[in-house]
């Protein structure tokens, strides 16, 4: 028997985009295979009958689903797709116990575990399941997709890399034995400190206010996390961030092993001004290198469009939901 930790979801609608009434909205729950219940908003189309494809979506790294993996779920479900965005362990409304976590592992699995759920629902074929990740997730969904049969189709957009920029830092500018000896140097006293005071020390989230000389991917994060356009209490990068230590096991667990041996279809896209679009290249020059299976890999660049506009158009609708709807509806059939 599985037991299901008791989570307190919010009743109300406190998303950062408006409602939808072309879909039906409700909350579920699911738990990992590591015990942990996971909250997540369903959106189901109006008047459908028959099993559907499903979507699972979440991302970005330190976001909730109240922002953008909620509209990108609710504009799927527009289109015909049964979706859901989920809150990952130890963030949001989700559970698991300590808070602020993360882990290649435990988050890839959160994936893996939302296939579980769709499978077995009611109102989905099994054998159309896609996923979804953006920024962080993007990475994750990747993995996932190497790991899980059963996904018959993948999009990450705007992709990070959360084990490389740990390992390497941004644009790969960390990326020695000395510089990585010291950040692991950092987390260990900083594990002996939490300890000492009985909690664990948040990183911060996205900085504010915003300095004068902050780089433009800093300004782009606050243009998003800390204003109206996508601020929410639960998200991580709106407030605390993740712990100090939170992600100290990326440093030594590379994700996207075995990415040229995925054998369903996956499609990366991303900004063509992004700061992070060296995530996706590389990641899609990788997983057609010597792979049997490119015919359905396809990596989509979006001109002029930077790292937060696929979070939620940024205005312009640089979202390129046609051509996501198309993708699905061609695997997912």
């Amino acid at each position: 028997m599985i037991n299901k930790e008791e989570l307190r979801l919010a009743e109300e609608w406190d998303k950062t985009f408006p409602k939808s009434e072309a879909v039906n909205h409700c909350k579920v729950t699911f738990v990992n295979r590591y015990g942990i219940t996971l909250a997540a908003d369903m959106y189901m189309p109006l008047n459908v009958k028959g099993k559907l494809p499903a979507i699972a979506v979440s991302g970005p790294f330190g976001a909730v689903k109240e922002q953008c993996s909620g509209l990108y779920a609710q504009t799927l479900a527009e289109r015909g797709f049964l979706t859901i965005a989920f809150d990952p362990s130890f963030t949001g409304e989700s559970g698991g116990m300590v808070r602020y976590m993360a882990s290649p592992d435990i988050n890839t699995e959160d994936f893996m575990a939302a296939v579980d759920f769709l499978s077995l629902h009611e109102s989905v074929d099994p054998e159309r399941i896609g996923i979804l990740g953006i920024c962080g997730w993007g990475g994750m969904a990747i993995n996932a997709a190497a790991l899980d049969t059963r996904i018959k189709a993948t999009v990450a957009s705007t992709m990070y890399d959360m084990t490389r920029v740990n390992a390497k830092g941004y644009f790969d500018s960390a990326d020695s034995e000395d510089a990585r000896y010291e950040a692991k140097k950092a987390m260990c006293a900083q594990r002996i400190e939490d300890l000492k005071n009985g909690e664990y020390k948040l990183g911060g989230g996205v900085v504010d206010p915003l300095p004068e000389d902050a780089p433009f991917f800093v300004a782009d994060y606050y243009d998003y996390y800390k204003t109206e356009r996508g601020y929410h209490k639960r998200s991580l990068n709106s407030n605390g961030g993740w712990n100090v230590i939170g992600c100290e096991s990326f440093v030594n667990q590379p994700i996207l092993q075995y990415s040229n041996e995925i054998r369903s279809a996956v499609l990366l896209i991303h900004g063509e001004k992004a700061h992070s679009c060296y995530f996706s290249r590389d990641a899609y020059a990788n997983m057609i290198k010597d792979s049997k299976f490119v015919d359905n890999k396809e990596l989509y660049i979006i001109p002029d469009a930077v790292h937060t506009d696929l979070y939620d158009g940024g205005g312009k609708d640089f979202i390129p939901f046609d051509k996501l709807v198309n993708f699905y509806r061609q695997y997912l059939q």
